[in-house]
């Protein structure tokens, strides 16, 4: 029996409805037995038979990287379920090879989420990028988690993977997806890939997006209405400026046909670039197991760590930092995204050390008088504890840099912020956010990958140390730090060639 059964107690029907419902208390009516039995009980409340929303009022549609994070949560539960929510992001893949940053259900009113399915015209703007033609979606992206999560999720049962030939369907289109980032998106010339709104990102409304937004004239706030807010409250949400640019940026974007390097936004980001450098390490993993040596791949994976740390980190701040492409000089905001790159394997010693520093230091406070890590600097002038992504700390990044600090031998901390992060779970009822200081619930409650993230750290041993294939639990795939091989026609990706198409659409 599926284990999501086995652990959540109330009825429910055979058969899952992805009709919308709106929001639903998923509070047991008595206390209930154990933080895991309730994580479960949130995403169950959460599942629309086809995916996770990650939230049923604010977020009623699947987002990207939030079922990437779901994914690797309910893989402790349900492999089968954990395949479904990927198969299902994924089927919804442009031709381009991007994967769209949400994925609308079209049993949801248009006014209960916006910018709407009306608002992005996928399948009218989107064409010429290859958008599907019978599911609706946005037409930006959101961090590159995927190919990480679908490691993960094959690890959790390989015969039931290898049976549905998950890795094998999957594989073709993570790896267009890898190419549309590095070739498309690689706006700076560098080798890294650009984000072109600051919601491709993930943390929508960072200080660190401030100044390269300013050049951007906003949408004027009768154009649209804001269904955020009637959900959270205006103060705890971006501003009403904020809004109406990230408003004019996108629609700017679909008027030009989702056509990349033309717009005013473009920014590298450290955490985006790391994530796409763990998916490239993981698909590697993927290739091997397919019958390659994914030692290109490792080696991509290496050459665009150099390529981070040439163009983002800061020695004398001993932090990675945001690039404005469009301006051309790194923005001087300590954001969490740039603590994120402790994840990666081979990220040198000496900056490795730095950011273990930074990250315990006045700035972030990590184990000191801050409970968990906030996302933005706590000495920064627009640091706010509770206005989303400008000080708050989030569950997937918290549990990022408590894989980074492992990663690196910090063993020590990274068992004081596992433990912080699973208290703080259970008594905001797995809120979206949190004030760093106090653990005081922001944001929705229930949240999908707040649940799901829970249970990954309920289940994953605390291991000592090692590379990248310890701390996400991956296997062993040797020292990558001699992973120097370059011929790359022993890797899938460039054995078979594949088109920007990604393989076949769903």
């Amino acid at each position: 029996m599926d284990r999501t059964a086995q652990l959540t107690s109330r009825a429910r029907p055979t058969a899952h409805s992805a009709v919308y419902e709106a929001d639903v208390t998923t509070h047991s009516q008595h206390a209930p037995p154990s933080l895991h039995v309730r994580a479960a009980e949130m995403l169950e409340a959460n599942w629309t038979g086809a995916s996770t929303v990650p939230s049923r009022g604010l977020y009623p549609h699947q987002w990207s990287w939030d079922s990437a994070f779901i994914a690797i949560g309910l893989r402790h539960l349900s492999p089968l379920r954990a395949q479904t929510e990927l198969e299902t992001l994924l089927s919804a893949q442009w031709g381009d090879g991007r994967i769209p940053h949400i994925v609308f259900n079209p049993s949801v009113p248009l006014d209960a989420y916006f910018p709407s399915p009306d608002f992005w015209r996928s399948s009218t703007a989107g064409r010429a990028a290859g958008a599907p033609r019978t599911v609706q979606t946005s037409g930006i992206v959101q961090p590159p988690v995927h190919a990480l999560a679908v490691w993960l999720v094959h690890q959790a049962d390989p015969g039931l993977s290898r049976a549905r030939g998950f890795l094998s369907r999957a594989y073709p289109r993570l790896a267009a997806w890898h190419r549309y980032l590095l070739h498309r998106r690689d706006l700076g010339g560098g080798g890294l890939a650009s984000v072109v709104h600051p919601w491709e990102q993930g943390m929508d409304n960072s200080p660190c997006w401030d100044a390269p937004l300013s050049r951007v004239t906003p949408a004027p706030a009768r154009s649209f209405r804001r269904a955020d807010l009637d959900h959270g409250a205006a103060e705890d949400r971006p501003t009403d400026l904020d809004y109406g640019r990230y408003v004019r940026l996108a629609s700017e974007y679909r008027d030009a046909g989702y056509e990349d390097g033309v717009g005013e936004f473009a920014v590298e980001d450290p955490s985006f670039n790391a994530l796409l450098i763990a998916s490239e390490h993981a698909l590697a993993r993927i290739a091997r197991e397919l019958g390659a040596t994914g030692t290109a791949r490792h080696a991509r994976a290496e050459r665009l760590t150099g390529a981070l740390v040439e163009r983002l980190w800061d020695p004398a701040e001993g932090m990675f930092f945001c690039r404005d492409v469009v301006g051309g000089a790194l923005v001087p905001e300590r954001g969490v995204s740039g603590l994120v790159p402790l994840i990666l394997p081979t990220l040198p010693r000496d900056i490795a050390a730095a950011l273990v520093r930074t990250a315990r230091g006045p700035h972030f406070e990590v184990g000191g008088a801050a409970r968990l890590v906030p996302s933005y600097d706590l000495l920064g002038e627009a640091f706010d504890p509770h206005r989303y992504w400008r000080g708050p700390a989030w569950f997937n990044t918290g549990w990022l840099v408590e894989r980074g600090l492992r990663q690196h031998g910090e063993r020590a901390h990274a068992d004081a912020l596992r433990t912080t992060l699973l208290e703080t779970a259970g008594t905001s009822d797995f809120a979206e956010y949190v004030d760093p200081y106090t653990g005081e619930a922001c944001g929705a409650l229930g949240f999908g990958w707040t649940a799901a993230l829970t249970l990954d750290l309920l289940h994953q041993p605390q291991q000592p140390c090692g590379d990248i294939t310890t701390v996400f639990g991956m296997g062993d795939m040797g020292d990558m730090r001699v992973m120097h091989d370059m011929h790359g026609m022993h890797d899938m990706d460039e054995m078979n060639e594949m088109s920007d198409k990604g393989g076949e659409r769903a």
